[in-house]
């Protein structure tokens, strides 16, 4: 058995179906050029049929990663199928991922297939797939709930069709670790010809357990592990890029595999895929939140002055942790901007995104004089999909007097051509908010409206991420600025251009 753990990213395919987590096709682009960055092995980039935003991220993403196989989700559908090898001709290394459901609930509820017919399809879709590229991905969906008898039946029948990594899914996140784990050392026994694939496990967290149960997995002989940054994904999530690789990195004397994950890009990638998606990491995430290596309680604290490891299993600095190092300040050149964020995994296209970037930071470093790299995340991000914007918020007035309706006028550029318009309500973000709906005339629904801290201080940079609902569509929309009423401007017209150019996916569960 390999003592390679290889490690199979979906943040951009599973991570993106979170509502409201949706990416364009340039900041899929730049999550996979830091994933290979941290060598991730396998990046699914993304479905290719589900619509033509998809199909085009997935071509970018494999005509720019050398170093990581691009894979792209399939359905053991011809369509399908054809769709994937299309967009994966660019690749380096290519795999495609085929997937159709097993259970009986599945079967008769949702395919209206007979297991016979089920395992004839899953056959046809995997020699298909050999047809674009060697390297085949099989995946039983709800594997956790079939048949272990007939999981052995379609196991050995894609093994044998050509697949060479067959992955278990507990697609509802129903499996408990001991019983998930047992699952995967009997398929591996069982099938004939298991010595032929590599088994991998893609579990979800409904319960909790996403992690447990992968790494349960691994215990139980499966060398490759599905997950996401942050744990993003459908429901409550997928197993978390971050915790499984350090739990494994950590404990070696349980684990006899371990993963090639360059580790000290862990924080930056964390919180890129935060910005870039609006899902802000709790402060008591483990690996990549703000209190994960803080110590409150004073026998704690003594005890780690006096010795680390009395209460850090990890240290801090291995995932990318810097103390919030201070970094650049208002004097500081263009050159040294751009090596700060290339450390930091950011590298620009072209010249004008760096200028761009550049600008808006000088901009900040007027009003703020201690910029981190937490800052400087946030304006990649700010400046990034600012290109993107078809209405753009040009100038913001608000005028708040206790006791009385707060005022808020607001000038938008809607297809380059400046409109303005007044409103007077109770609060500065529901005027600001009311004001620009007058002007863009769209029919939204706002589900969420949060606001937090990019760094400490008064004069830290404020993020405002909101949620809208627009046509059974929802799209999230971010924004920064040293002032909370302009950071949510920003938002909202932010998640207005994400609406407006949102296209309908058809999004399938593994």
């Amino acid at each position: 058995m390999s003592n390679k753990l290889i490690i199979f990213d979906t943040t951009l395919r599973d991570g993106e179906q979170s509502p409201g987590a949706s990416m364009t096709k340039d900041e899929k682009v730049r999550i996979a050029k830091v994933l290979e960055k941290m060598q991730v092995d396998v990046i699914e980039a993304g479905f290719a049929i589900a619509s033509v935003g998809d199909f085009e991220a997935i071509q970018a993403v494999a005509n720019v990663v050398q170093d990581s196989v691009i894979c792209s989700l399939s359905r053991a559908l011809d369509k399908d199928i054809d769709r994937a090898g299309e967009a994966l001709k660019g690749a380096n290394a290519s795999r495609i991922h085929t997937f159709i459901a097993t259970s009986d609930i599945h079967m008769k509820m949702k395919l209206q297939m007979t297991p016979n017919q089920v395992v004839k399809q899953a056959v046809r879709a995997v020699k298909r797939a050999k047809q674009y590229t060697d390297d085949v991905e099989f995946s039983p969906e709800d594997a956790g709930r079939s048949d272990e008898d007939f999981l052995c039946r379609i196991i050995e029948a894609t093994i044998k069709a050509g697949a060479t990594t067959i992955n278990i899914p507990d697609t509802v996140g129903y499996n408990i670790p001991h019983q998930f784990g047992a699952i995967i050392k009997s398929l591996i026994e069982r099938v004939p010809n298991s010595d032929k694939a590599v088994f991998s496990a893609h579990c979800h967290n409904d319960l909790g357990l996403a992690v447990a149960n992968s790494l349960s997995a691994v215990l139980n002989g499966a060398r490759q592990i599905e997950c996401t940054i942050n744990g993003l994904g459908e429901r409550a999530g997928n197993t978390s890029l971050e915790e499984l690789v350090m739990a494994v990195r950590t404990r070696q004397d349980i684990f006899d595999c371990d993963t090639d994950i360059n580790i000290s890009h862990i924080l930056s990638v964390s919180r890129l895929v935060s910005s870039v998606t609006g899902f802000i990491v709790q402060p008591n995430k483990a690996i990549v939140g703000a209190n994960a290596f803080a110590h409150e309680a004073g026998i704690h604290q003594d005890g780690v002055l006096k010795h680390r490891k009395t209460y850090e299993i990890m240290r801090a600095e291995d995932v990318g942790w810097n103390a919030n190092q201070l970094v650049l300040g208002k004097h500081s050149g263009r050159n040294a901007f751009k090596a700060r964020l290339a450390e930091l995994g950011v590298e620009f296209d072209n010249e004008e995104s760096l200028n761009n970037t550049f600008r808006r930071f000088k901009e900040l470093a007027d009003k703020k004089h201690e910029i981190f790299d937490e800052d400087l995340q946030a304006l990649v991000s700010a400046t990034q999909t600012e290109i993107y914007e078809s209405i753009k918020l040009v100038s913001l007035k608000v005028c708040t007097q206790t006791g009385e309706e707060n005022t808020a006028t607001v000038v938008l550029s809607i297809n380059n051509k400046e409109q303005t318009a007044t409103a007077n309500t109770s609060g500065a973000v529901d005027a600001t908010f009311s004001a620009i709906d007058s002007l863009a005339d769209i029919k939204i629904n706002l589900q969420l409206y949060s606001v937090s801290n990019v760094t400490q201080g008064t004069d830290a940079l404020g993020e405002v991420n909101v949620r809208l609902e627009y046509n059974g569509r929802i799209v999230n929309g971010q924004g920064v600025d040293t002032d909370i009423i302009t950071a949510s401007a920003k938002a909202y017209v932010h998640g207005l251009n994400k609406a407006l150019a949102a296209t309908n996916k058809a999004h399938p569960q593994i």
